[in-house]
């Protein structure tokens, strides 16, 4: 890791050379009382001040609608094209958080589990991801709670922490950070001493463990929580799109007569015909065995098979619910109760 210290009026002459540099440069924009990663064209597009976004950074790799494969029949024949890879620009994801960063690394090992997924592998290998380490944080922030922080570096190449009104400390992790940083290379001066990141950033406390989480609910499969907690879930799946982890998708036909188009879209397990079958028969039938599905998916299934953990405390899924069902809530319930 490189440590270096910017002048806070200098980033935006930064990100002004990044923009001129870099195909495509996404980053906070507002409108009206949301804030979404756009692709931005100047430094003054972007809302420096806002704590996350609505919706998380992942569609930077995994879009909600994307092209698998186009066909073309003719007679007996099939032609199928795949997208160039070529199509996919060099990406650079500015004002990311670090909850955005650490949510990539559960979506590479569901990708990358059992079959290497080429289109998503080349989005995430051109992209290149610039966090803010927080200095506030908000009630549904719970980010230390499953390993993270508002300084983690996880998942980041490079990290800026505004240490005051002035002065802003950079630290590069990786070559793609490093070219980044010779886009403008005079305006980053060497770190001479040791700074205390720790001191400016957000104070969140912990609440419960993933390792406790993980204890509790993997015995917990018939458990009465379920229905408790699931009781005013609408199943309206906000807060599988709103997730840096979810990576739930269906396969949809885009047919044209005689040509057509595979897409991979988004999807939720909150869903109730997410795993219906043909047959009509669907095996989590009501909202509660919905429920444990995505708790048991994130905080038991994920990490025995991939290794990671599927939550990045970033509260996303909290602020959008429509019935303000707080997943730290139901969690530090259920790390200080057995469910027997």
């Amino acid at each position: 890791m490189e440590k270096y210290i910017i002048k806070t009026e200098q980033i935006d002459a930064w990100l002004k050379r990044i923009i001129e540099s870099v195909p495509r440069v996404l980053a906070p924009v507002s409108s009206g009382t949301k804030t979404e990663f756009r692709r931005i064209k100047s430094p003054e597009e972007v809302n420096n001040k806002s704590l996350t976004t609505t919706v998380s950074a992942k569609a930077a790799a995994f879009p909600p609608v994307e092209t698998l494969f186009k066909y073309q029949k003719d007679g007996k024949d099939t032609t199928l094209t795949e997208d160039s890879f070529d199509k996919y620009p060099e990406t650079v994801l500015w004002h990311a958080r670090s909850c955005d960063a650490m949510g990539f690394s559960p979506l590479s090992a569901i990708f990358d589990w059992d079959y290497k997924d080429n289109i998503y592998d080349e989005r995430r290998n051109k992209l290149t991801i610039v966090t803010f380490a927080c200095n506030q944080s908000d009630e549904c922030c719970f980010c230390t709670s499953v390993g993270g922080g508002p300084g983690n570096v996880e998942g980041s190449d490079i990290q800026l922490t505004m240490l005051n009104a002035t002065d802003t400390l950079v630290e590069v992790m990786t070559e793609k950070g490093q070219k980044l940083v010779a886009l403008l290379p005079d305006i980053f001066q060497p770190l001479s001493e040791e700074v205390d990141k720790e001191a400016v950033l957000a104070k969140i406390p912990v609440q419960f463990t993933k390792e406790e989480i993980k204890e509790h609910v993997s015995n917990a499969f018939d458990s009465p929580v379920w229905k408790r907690q699931s009781a005013r879930c609408l199943g309206c799946g906000a807060c599988a799109f709103v997730c840096p982890t979810c990576a739930c998708f269906d396969i949809q036909e885009d047919a044209h007569g005689n040509h057509g188009r595979r897409l991979r879209c988004w999807d939720a397990c909150g869903f109730s015909l997410f795993t219906q079958h043909t047959s009509g028969y669907n095996p989590r039938p009501t909202q509660a065995t919905r429920w444990r599905q995505r708790i048991l998916h994130k905080f038991s299934y994920m990490p025995e098979r991939l290794g990671v953990y599927g939550c990045t405390g970033c509260g996303r899924c909290s602020r959008a619910c429509p019935v303000d069902m707080n997943l730290q809530e139901h969690l530090i319930s259920i790390a200080n109760s057995n469910h027997e």
